[in-house]
């Protein structure tokens, strides 16, 4: 259980460049002899298949990180101020400007908390995908459209930050953009300094045994990355950009820290510590090259996209049993494990996408994406009994993850009148993976080399219907696929205590996901979203409990916490949510 954690202070400072063409000097005072115009900007509201939040017509971007302005968002939100979440979805897709990130969890995270807010000119929340994304089961999309600098010059800003919650929190950022005649470039350098801190209470038991752990993490980490953005006008119709994401993060002297007590009945009660040490470095980088042409006035286009992305994460972990009493004091060693868990990861997408658009509001999008990921694991884990003393047990693992997806889509969208709008699609996907362990158990051979093939038909469906200028209804249905990550097919366990562990499963097959959503709208103020899905052989982490059963035969000693990944049956999640937005002062 995490420990509510109350902001106690806050310090911010900044400042800002700027540089204009005399030009632009002279057109801003014109400017200002122009009266007796007042615009008045929806703020928030809702689109075809998406809701989007102006954020540049928004006050609460000034002073912000992106992150800060995210939960901020409409249908946003997040519970451990880590992974931000999209009400009634299991996960959050991050874009930026159309295009997926291909950065790791915690390193978009810390890219998205020291990013200003005031570079940001909206977001988007899509509910419910349409055939042309490539996302699975029930996600949700995030689009983040970064303000773009139309007139020639450099700007900036530079961005420091203190927060003092259960621990001291430090970042700071510079941010520059430069445009000349046709090139636009735009940079980010940030970093910062923090420890995340959990407090658990975990309790597991039955009628004859029962185990009671009670503790906490402490994560420091430091961080330093950014992002560099160049986009060139090729000619009036043709344009290219290149984006690069870099990210590293140095996480050293990581602890946990447990008080066990383990009861069974008609004996006396087991005390134990599990202190871990844990030191992990990770970097993180990203490049995408994409060019659009359009074809016609109209606003057809072609869009063509390939992204490469290599992560290395170097992580050792010491995992220590220490003897106790019932107050808690730590005792001899009795057992530690030695885990090392090196990580590297290389994906490459590639995308094609044409969006032809004709006179009567008629639009056909057509596309296709290839998408590879490899990944190597050499895992070494290592067993160290010294009370009562035995031999050391060594049990490796080598785990190799290739993986090759192939897309197609095509969707039909058409606006019938001013008032209603549908679309229609279908995506077809294939998947193709291998993973390998050259260390599977002698009596499970099986598992040395498993392969996965699917092939999938996921049709897509929504329409709009504005019944009035305050009122508005939109339905949405989607069919999706969810694979098994390569982490989650890895044979590996991840202890937390002795007795308390995660083990994944390479047999986990892909689930289903069936989705409706429909959606009321008044005053593009207040909202209702009623949704239903229907997953089919859910992918879910399973405790089991009691004396295991180990894949080389051998039965274990201790009554153990198991959370097993594997696929439990089919599942109903129906939900109703109202929310509001709304300034009920001027701006």
């Amino acid at each position: 259980m995490k420990t509510p954690i109350l902001i106690a202070a806050l310090f911010f400072s900044g400042f800002a460049l700027a540089q204009q063409k005399p030009s632009d000097t002279i057109k801003s005072q014109k400017a200002k002899e122009i009266d007796g115009v007042t615009i008045t900007k929806q703020v928030f509201k809702k689109q075809s298949d998406r809701f989007v939040y102006d954020v540049a017509a928004s006050p609460v971007a000034k002073g912000n990180t992106t992150f800060d302005l995210l939960k901020q968002t409409p249908l946003v939100s997040t519970t451990d101020d880590k992974t931000l979440t999209i009400a009634g979805k299991s996960n959050a897709i991050i874009y930026l400007n159309g295009r997926k990130t291909n950065m790791d969890a915690e390193s978009l995270t810390q890219f998205l908390k020291n990013t200003p807010a005031e570079n940001i000119q909206k977001i988007e929340v899509i509910t419910m995908p349409g055939s042309e994304y490539q996302v699975e089961a029930s996600d949700g999309i995030i689009n983040i459209v970064l303000k773009k600098k139309t007139s020639d010059g450099l700007n900036g800003n530079f961005r420091m930050s203190n927060a003092q919650a259960k621990y001291n929190e430090t970042s700071s950022s510079v941010t520059l953009n430069y445009r000349k005649d046709k090139l636009g470039v735009s940079a980010n350098l940030s970093g910062g300094e923090n420890i995340q801190g959990q407090d658990y209470v975990l309790k597991n038991g039955n009628d004859t045994s029962e185990t009671t752990t009670v503790g906490g993490i402490a994560d420091p980490n430091k961080n330093l990355g950014g992002y560099l953005n160049i986009d060139y006008q090729l000619t009036d119709k043709s344009n290219l950009a290149l984006t690069w994401n870099t990210w590293a993060n140095k996480s050293y002297g990581s602890t946990v820290d447990f008080f066990n007590t383990s009861k069974i009945k008609g004996e006396d009660p087991v005390y134990t510590r599990s202190y871990n040490i844990e030191d992990t470095r990770s970097y993180n980088n990203s490049l995408n090259l994409n060019y659009e042409l359009k074809t016609d006035s109209l606003g057809s286009k072609l869009n063509l996209n390939a992204a490469y992305l290599t992560y290395k994460r170097i992580q050792s972990t010491t995992n220590n049993t220490l003897m106790s009493d019932v107050n808690g004091s730590y005792g001899d060693n009795m057992k530690y494990v030695l885990q090392s868990i090196p990580q590297k990861i290389n994906n490459f997408s590639g995308m094609v996408d044409y969006i032809k658009k004709f006179k009567n509001d008629f639009t056909v999008s057509i596309g296709g994406n290839y998408n590879k990921t490899k990944t190597d694991n050499d895992t070494q884990y290592e067993t160290f009994f010294l009370i009562p003393q035995k031999p050391n047990k060594s049990e490796p693992n080598y785990f190799i993850y290739d993986e090759n997806i192939y897309g197609v889509y095509l969707t039909l969208e058409k606006k019938f009148s001013d008032k209603f709008s549908g679309k229609i699609g279908s995506r077809y996907e294939i998947t193709n993976s291998v993973g390998t362990s050259d260390h599977a158990p002698e009596s499970r051979p099986d598992m040395a080399r498993v392969e996965q093939n699917y092939k999938n038909f996921l049709p897509y469906l929504s329409a709009n219907y504005a019944i009035n200028d305050k009122n508005n209804i939109s339905y949405a249905f989607s069919s999706r696929m969810r694979r098994p990550s390569f982490w989650e097919l890895n044979p590996v366990k991840n202890l937390l205590t002795e007795t308390n562990y995660t083990q994944n499963n390479p047999f986990v097959k892909a689930a289903s996901s069936y989705n409706n959503e429909l959606t009321y709208m008044y005053k593009s103020s207040y909202f209702l979203i009623l949704s239903h899905s229907y997953y089919k052989d859910v992918i879910t982490q399973v405790p089991l409990q009691g004396i295991p059963l180990h894949p080389d035969g051998s039965v274990g000693l201790n009554n153990e916490l198991r959370y097993i990944r594997t696929n439990f049956g089919d599942k109903q999640e129906m939900s109703a949510m109202i929310g509001m937005q709304k300034s009920f002062f001027k701006q």
